[in-house]
C-alpha cells in the first residue's frame, strides 16, 4: 500500500457545508460528529482535482492514468473503482486573533497526536510537546505571541511556557506543511493550548458571515434572503490521507502519484475547494507529502 499526505493550506476562506441548517447558522461547514473538529471531505477535494482534466480532454496523453486516478466516467462506472483514495482533510492548525503576532495557528495535544498519526502513514515521525495545563499556552523559542510572559488571544489569556519540543516540531511541520516563505513564519506564531480551551475555539472562531439577495427593483433583501453562512478562516491548515490501492487500474501507485503531483504542478499548488468560488472563497495552496511502500 501506498500513502501521502495531502496539505491544504487556506489563502481564503473556505466554505465546505453540510447542506442543512445547525443552530443559529444556516449554512454550517461540515465537522466530524464526535469531535466537532471542521474538515473538507475527500470527496470534494478528489472532485475538484479530478476535474482538471475533463470528459472533454480524453485525446489528452494523461487521460488513460487520469481514469485510472480518479476512475471512469459516469458511462463507465462499473469497469473499476479509482485507484487513489482520499481521506477527509481534517484541521491541524486553526489561526486565532492574538494580541501579538497579528495571529496564532493554534492547535492542541488531540490534534498533534492525531497529525502525528497520519504523518506515521507517510513514514514521519513527530515527536509531540507535553499537554499543558488549561492556563498555559506552549509557545516555541523566539515566539511573536509573548508579551510579559503572557500570550493573548481571542478571549483567552495564557502563562506563556516555551517548548524545546514544541520548537522543534514547528521546524518539521513547517518544512512538512507550508512553502518555504510561510514556513520560515511558522514557528513564531504555533501555539498550544489544552484541549478543553480548542473545543471552545472550534466552536467559536470560525468565521461567520451574513448574507444578502437584493430585490433588483426594491433594492431591499429578497423575502427569505437573508442567511448566515459559516467558513474556516484564512491561514488554516488542514491534512488528509492518500492511499494509492490500484486495483483494476492499468497505471501503478507510483504512476498514478506521479500523476496527482503533475496536476498540483499545473495548478501551481492553487486549488479552489467548496462552495462560492465567484466570491474568492476555498482558495488554497496544496502540497503533496511523504511517501512509504
Amino acid at each position: 500500500m501506498n500513502t501521502r499526505l495531502l496539505c491544504l493550506h487556506a489563502r481564503s476562506a473556505i466554505h465546505c457545508g453540510t447542506g442543512q441548517a445547525i443552530g443559529g447558522i444556516d449554512l454550517p461547514i461540515a465537522r466530524e460528529k464526535p469531535t466537532n473538529i471542521p474538515l473538507v471531505p475527500g470527496s470534494s477535494i478528489k472532485g475538484v482535482l479530478r476535474a482538471i482534466v475533463d470528459d472533454r480532454d480524453e485525446k489528452h496523453k494523461k487521460w488513460s492514468v487520469h481514469i485510472d486516478a480518479f476512475g471512469p466516467t459516469t458511462k463507465n462506472a462499473s469497469e473499476h473503482a479509482g485507484g487513489l483514495q482520499f481521506g477527509d482533510l481534517r484541521l491541524a492548525f486553526l489561526p486565532v486573533r492574538s494580541a501579538r503576532g497579528t495571529f496564532a495557528w493554534a492547535t492542541s495535544p488531540y490534534l498533534l497526536r492525531r497529525l502525528a498519526r497520519d504523518c506515521a502513514e507517510v513514514g514521519t515521525k513527530l515527536v509531540t510537546p507535553p499537554e499543558p495545563t488549561a492556563t498555559q499556552a506552549l509557545v516555541a523559542k523566539d515566539s511573536r505571541l509573548v508579551a510579559d510572559k503572557r500570550v493573548a488571544f481571542e478571549d483567552f489569556d495564557f502563562e506563556a511556557k516555551e517548548s524545546p519540543e514544541l520548537t522543534a516540531l514547528a521546524k518539521a511541520l513547517g518544512d512538512l506543511l507550508l512553502d518555504a516563505e510561510d514556513a520560515a513564519l511558522f514557528g513564531g506564531r504555533v501555539c498550544v493550548v489544552h484541549d478543553d480551551v480548542m473545543s471552545v475555539l472550534l466552536q467559536t472562531c470560525t468565521e461567520i458571515t451574513t448574507r444578502i439577495k437584493l430585490d433588483p427593483d426594491k433594492k431591499t433583501v429578497d423575502k427569505g434572503a437573508l442567511w448566515t453562512e459559516e467558513a474556516l478562516p484564512v491561514e488554516s491548515l488542514l491534512v488528509g490521507v492518500v492511499v494509492a490501492a490500484p486495483v483494476g487500474a492499468r497505471s501503478s501507485a507510483a504512476v498514478m502519484f506521479a500523476h496527482l503531483q503533475g496536476l498540483l504542478d499545473d495548478q501551481r499548488g492553487a486549488l479552489q475547494v467548496g462552495g462560492d468560488a465567484t466570491v474568492g472563497r476555498g482558495v488554497c495552496r496544496a502540497r503533496l507529502v511523504g511517501g512509504k511502500g
